[in-house]
């Protein structure tokens, strides 16, 4: 694996049933009104979007996701990115016990924005934290925009 390869999973635990949760996330367009770091999101066509995001870095990433498995009735999507990052993001929802739902997702990514590929043999820990960071800011506003 490469410097500038990322894997990411994250548990998001939410007190909702598994149909609303999936139908959240699979409303791309919805995503800035919850997550802070989505700075934009632009429709190009049904399957895909543009989408514009920062953490707590100051820099901007911009990236493709187009729709590669949408399925409801397993809980399970996924978009694969091009752009500032190459790869994919898959989301699995399920049902939980304690929680309602907990969705799984999984990202597998390279980062291809030349700067980031400069920076990443000595930054690479503090992507990786600015990235938890993210993840966790999406999972607070996801609960609320839920209302769990």
């Amino acid at each position: 694996m490469s410097l500038n390869d990322y894997r990411f999973r994250s548990l998001w635990s939410v007190r909702a049933d598994t149909g609303r949760v999936f139908d959240a996330l699979v409303d791309l367009a919805s995503y800035p009104a919850w997550w802070p770091d989505i700075r934009t999101v632009h429709q190009l066509d049904d399957d895909t979007a543009e989408v514009v995001c920062r953490s707590t870095l100051p820099y901007d990433l911009t990236f493709r996701l187009h729709r590669a498995i949408e399925d409801a009735p397993n809980g399970r999507m996924r978009v694969d990115m091009t752009g500032d990052l190459e790869g994919y993001v898959q989301g699995d929802v399920a049902e939980h016990r304690a929680a309602g739902a907990l969705l799984a997702i999984s990202q597998r990514v390279v980062v291809t924005k030349p700067l980031l590929r400069v920076l990443s043999p000595v930054a690479r820990p503090v992507f990786r934290a600015n990235h938890a960071l993210m993840m966790r800011r999406g999972q607070r506003g996801f609960r609320a925009y839920l209302g769990a």
